[in-house]
C-alpha cells in the first residue's frame, strides 16, 4: 500500500519525531510512504541517512508541504499534486492541503482517511479510538475520516514499537556507546547515569542539587543533557549555582560551552551534541535513570525500561495535571514515583529519597505488560484493512 502522511512541525520536534518512526515502521512492513511535512531540517539530525526535503530513501519519499513545492507555474490546482495514496495519515490534527482532498474525493475508491492522534491514557481515548468523523462540507463533503488513538491498553492504538526491538536492546554495548561519545565509562561499575531532556521546569534546580547530594567519590553521578533547551536551562542553573556558591566547589569553564563540567568532585554534567532517534534510544539504554518530556521520548523511555520521570508537555489552564495522573494510574506508579512526577510537573514540593527513584521497578513492569500487547503499527494496517473490506 501507498501511505501519505502528513506531518506539520509545531515545536519541539515531537511531531516529525513520531512521523517520521511511523514512516519507518510502515516501510519495514513493506508498505510505500509519502512523508509530507512543512519543515524536514530535523531529519538531518534525526535521521542522519535521510538527506531531507524532496529525497527517497528505501520505502520512503520525503516531500516538502508547501505551496510553492507543488504548485509550480500551474498554481495550487488538484492537477498540481500527486494521485493519493491508499491511506491518507492526517498526524495531530494537521489540516490537509484542499487540493489534496479534491483528489482524494475525486478517486473512484477514497483512500482511508486516518487522524491520528496525540498519546493520552484517559479514558475518554478508549471510547474515542476508532470513531468515524463524515465531512459534511467543503472539499472533503462525503468522505468519511477515523481518529486512531495511540494509548497503552488493548482498546486503543497502541505504541510505536520497532519488530526488532528487544534483539537491539539485548546487543547493545553500553560501555562502547558511551565511549564513542567520549564519555569514558571507566573501569569499574560505580557511575550512575542519569539522562535529562526536558523544557525548564521549576524543580530542575532542586534535582541537580539532589543529584550533587547523593553523589559520592564511591558512588559518582554523571548527568547527561540533551541538546537544545535543556542544555540551556542546566546551564542557567550552574551557572547561577556557581555565582552563588564558593569556587571551590562549583565551576563552568569560561565561555560557558563546556561538553563536561563538574559540579563538585562526584557530579559530573556532560551536555550531549544532536542525537539520532537510534542513539537517542541508546541514550536511554545506557542510563540508571531518565528524565524525559513530550511523546515520543516517552514512549522510548518505557521501552528502555528504566526508571523514569516524566516532563508533561504544559496546556492552557493545566488540563496536562489530569493526563499525567491518568498515565501514573495506568503505570500503577509507586508513591515514590509519583512524588517525583508531581514535583517535576509543578504539582507539589516534597521529593521522596533518590536512593529509592534509582531501584524502582515500576517501568519495568508496566513494560512487561506492554510487550504482550500489539505494536501501533500492527493494529494500524490492520485498522486500515478493516476499513477497505
Amino acid at each position: 500500500m501507498l501511505w501519505d502522511v502528513f506531518c506539520q512541525v509545531i515545536d519541539n520536534y515531537g511531531d516529525i519525531g513520531v512521523c517520521w518512526r511511523l514512516s519507518c515502521q510502515l516501510a519495514n512492513r513493506g508498505e510505500r510512504v509519502r512523508l509530507w511535512v512543512d519543515d524536514a531540517s530535523a531529519l538531518t539530525w534525526m535521521a542522519p541517512d535521510q538527506a531531507g526535503n524532496n529525497q527517497t530513501t528505501g520505502r520512503i519519499q520525503v516531500l516538502k508541504w508547501t505551496d510553492e513545492a507543488v504548485r509550480g507555474s500551474a498554481g495550487p490546482q488538484e492537477a498540481a499534486w500527486p494521485e493519493p495514496g491508499d491511506v491518507v495519515i492526517e498526524a495531530f490534527g494537521c489540516t490537509l492541503p484542499d487540493p489534496f482532498v479534491h483528489q482524494m474525493a475525486r478517486k473512484a475508491r477514497a483512500p482511508a482517511w486516518i487522524n491520528l492522534e496525540y498519546l493520552s491514557a484517559e479514558p475518554f481515548v478508549a471510547r474515542c479510538h476508532g470513531l468515524p468523523s463524515p465531512v459534511m462540507h467543503g472539499p472533503a463533503k462525503g468522505l468519511v475520516k477515523h481518529f486512531f488513538y495511540p494509548g497503552f491498553t488493548n482498546s486503543t492504538g497502541g505504541l510505536l514499537r520497532e519488530t526488532d526491538l528487544l534483539q537491539r536492546q539485548a546487543g547493545f554495548d553500553r560501555n562502547a556507546w558511551l565511549d564513542g561519545l567520549g564519555l569514558s565509562p571507566g573501569t569499574g561499575n560505580a557511575t550512575r547515569w542519569v539522562s535529562l531532556f526536558c523544557y525548564e521546569p521549576p524543580a530542575l534546580p532542586a534535582l541537580i542539587t539532589r543529584l550533587a547530594q547523593a553523589a559520592g567519590p564511591d558512588s559518582p553521578i554523571r548527568l547527561l543533557v540533551t541538546s537544545g533547551r535543556a542544555t540551556e536551562a542546566v546551564k542557567t542553573v550552574v551557572a547561577a549555582t556557581s555565582a552563588a556558591a564558593s569556587s571551590e566547589r562549583y565551576f563552568l569553564n569560561e565561555n560557558g560551552l563546556s561538553r563536561n563540567s563538574r559540579l563538585d568532585s562526584s557530579l559530573s554534567i556532560s551536555y550531549l551534541p544532536k542525537l539520532s532517534q537510534r542513539d537517542f534510544d541508546h541514550l536511554l539504554w545506557a542510563c540508571d535513570l531518565n528524565f524525559v518530556r513530550g511523546e515520543d521520548s516517552l514512549v522510548r523511555a518505557i521501552w528502555a525500561g528504566k526508571p523514569l520521570v516524566w516532563q508533561a508537555y504544559a496546556q492552557h489552564d493545566n488540563v496536562h495535571h489530569a493526563k499525567l495522573e491518568s498515565f501514573l494510574d495506568w503505570l500503577d506508579a509507586s508513591e515514590d514515583l509519583r512524588g517525583w512526577h508531581h514535583n517535576w510537573n509543578g504539582l507539589g514540593t516534597a521529593v521522596p529519597a533518590l536512593e529509592r527513584l534509582w531501584r524502582d521497578r515500576t517501568v519495568v513492569n508496566a513494560r512487561a505488560r506492554l510487550m504482550q500487547q500489539e505494536d501501533l503499527v500492527t493494529r494500524l494496517i490492520r485498522f486500515r484493512t478493516m476499513l477497505a473490506s
